[in-house]
């Protein structure tokens, strides 16, 4: 659009554009026949013009964001330098674009986080502050404040695990559900702060019912509970099958996590 509908017309001329990929498996693939609805010129179509062998949302031919995007920017960046190698390194990692972006290039710059937000020393959901040098003081009175706010037995001494995340395939929901039934025997308690699909969270509610003096789920998105989990769990848990680069372990990195 900065292209065809400005550029064009003489405005923005000196106005460069730089694409940002967080996950290369959201691209955007729609029927071909819906390019008219864009609005571009027929020159851009072949940005767009895609064909997978997936017969969703229809089979054959189809119109492609991600494509069009990594195609006419200037620049193209993704989240980690480590994500930037795997798209490049073969069709699945690079889910079907690994030769489109081989040819224009991939930059990786690692994902950052709001460090006034997160910053256990002042930390406005957390009842105890702590830095690096009053941690071991502190992480333990914060799990217990965990423990008490959702409902599991009071115990500094129990190890507390942390699930941050959607419930999604992507996210391994069905590889921490797995791992649940194996660990939480022994002498643990969990807790899963996530939304997403109703299967993944009925599951989790399973858990719960199974374990209920050890596994506790949340399902629905609690800035505050997010933030005491990140405080006052001993270990954050990151099942997933691949990860751009997630926030969930810079906050636990952050927080002696």
């Amino acid at each position: 659009y900065l292209k065809s509908m400005y550029q064009s017309r003489g405005i923005y001329l000196n106005a460069k554009v730089a694409f940002c990929i967080h996950n290369i498996a959201y691209q955007g693939r729609f029927t071909f026949s819906d390019f008219s609805l864009l609005n571009p010129p027929d020159e851009y179509k072949s940005s767009f013009d895609f064909i997978d062998g997936y017969e969703k949302p229809v089979k054959g031919r189809k119109i492609n964001w991600m494509k069009a995007g990594i195609l006419e920017s200037q620049k193209v960046v993704t989240v980690s330098p480590h994500y930037a190698q795997e798209l490049v390194s073969g069709i699945d990692k690079g889910v079907e674009l690994d030769n489109v972006l081989r040819k224009t290039c991939i930059t990786g710059i690692v994902n950052g986080m709001d460090i006034q937000e997160w910053n256990p020393a002042t930390d406005k959901y957390t009842d105890v502050k702590y830095d690096i040098t009053t941690v071991m003081d502190a992480k333990p009175l914060l799990k217990e404040a965990l423990q008490a706010a959702v409902g599991l037995p009071v115990d500094r001494k129990i190890p507390l695990i942390g699930f941050i995340g959607r419930l999604e395939e992507q996210e391994g929901s069905d590889i921490l559900v797995a791992a649940i039934h194996k660990f939480i025997g022994l002498d643990v308690q969990i807790i899963v702060l996530e939304t997403g699909k109703k299967e993944f969270e009925q599951e989790i509610e399973q858990l719960e019912e199974l374990y209920p003096n050890k596994a506790k789920g949340v399902a629905k998105f609690n800035v505050p509970l997010a933030h005491m989990i990140t405080a006052g769990a001993d270990f954050m848990l990151v099942p997933s099958r691949f990860e751009p680069c997630g926030l969930i372990q810079l906050h636990a990195m952050r927080y002696g996590t």
